[in-house]
């Protein structure tokens, strides 16, 4: 019996620049079709989760199908069970498996799990410690909502270069954006990341762009888009006085805005921290379009599975 087709997105360039732009139309259009009916979607969370849940199991729904979100304790990964076993047994119910992992090894686990079955399981990173796909779309397709187009905005993210802004940068040069990360030393994104967004943007031919600099008034001069995430993420909780220390300079506010654009607009993948990697004028001003954003997320996620069930 051969292996399944089934298409897996764990980071966001498993999909080429064409891709992603389908997902984002998929994303946009109204709903018009079931192609999850009478099928199953897991959902498995490591971490606690609002909006991804929210998010995930409303997408699911919309597309005819039936989710099923499993805590942590639930399932044991690697204690009750091996994440090979937990896999193989979500496959012989679902047609995907969506999970939210501490380590992004585990989904690697799953995929190598599920390859051998008959039909086709697609699995999804719903967070892991190296990317956030989801969010990466759900940023652009919020962006597109502001602007109109991607290619040739100017987005800087502000803060430490984590797993969302690994995606944002990646998903940014395929959609042809021009991407400036603004972080201080030990908080930027490495070597490979930059040779990664290199190539991506090479491949997708539409003029994207990443450069990474240590001032944050340089990376907002002009900007269309400003981005910044939490400066302390789950699992970080022994660093986080180190870390405000460090991001204390690396904050939205109002003077970052008047850098920006005229029309620049803020973001923020939440939960934010109030007074820390954002103020509160900036999260609630007149610029902010971060509920639209959160919004997103369930729309990006609908537009992805689409994608995924067409595809394989």
């Amino acid at each position: 019996m051969s292996a399944n087709p089934a298409r897996h997105v764990l980071k966001i360039s498993d999909l080429t620049s064409d891709e992603l732009a389908e997902v984002l139309a998929l994303a946009s259009a109204p709903v018009t079709t079931a192609p999850l009916a009478h099928l199953g979607a897991a959902l498995v969370f490591e971490h606690p989760s609002a909006r991804t849940r929210n998010a995930a199991e409303m997408a699911v729904v919309q597309l005819g199908g039936h989710p099923i979100t499993i805590r942590a304790e639930e399932v044991g990964l690697d204690r009750r069970e091996t994440v090979e076993d937990v896999a193989r047994t979500l496959g012989s119910y679902h047609r995907v498996v969506g999970a939210r992992v501490a380590r992004h090894g585990t989904l690697e686990r799953m995929v190598a799990a599920l390859s051998s079955r008959p039909h086709a399981v697609s699995v999804i990173n719903l967070l892991s410690d190296v990317e956030h796909p989801s969010q990466a779309l759900a940023d652009l397709l919020t962006i597109a909502q502001c602007f109109g187009t991607l290619k040739g905005r100017r987005v800087a993210y502000v803060g430490d270069a984590n797993n969302v802004c690994r995606s944002l940068v990646h998903a940014a040069v395929m959609a042809g954006i021009e991407m400036r990360v603004a972080a201080p030393e030990g908080y930027q994104l490495g070597p490979d990341d930059l040779e990664h967004a290199a190539r991506l943007a090479g491949e997708a031919g539409l003029g994207g762009s990443l450069r990474q600099v240590a001032s944050l008034e340089e990376a907002a001069e002009g900007a269309e888009v400003l981005y910044t995430d939490v400066w302390v993420s789950m699992g970080q909780e022994a660093e986080a006085a180190q870390r405000r220390s460090d991001l204390s300079p690396y904050q939205i506010n109002e003077a970052l805005i008047a850098r920006a654009a005229p029309e620049a607009v803020v973001l923020h993948c939440l939960p934010a921290h109030r007074g820390e990697e954002i103020t509160e004028g900036a999260l609630e001003g007149e610029r902010s379009r971060v509920f639209e954003q959160a919004e997103n997320r369930m729309h990006a996620l609908r537009g992805l599975l689409a994608f995924l069930l067409g595809s394989s």
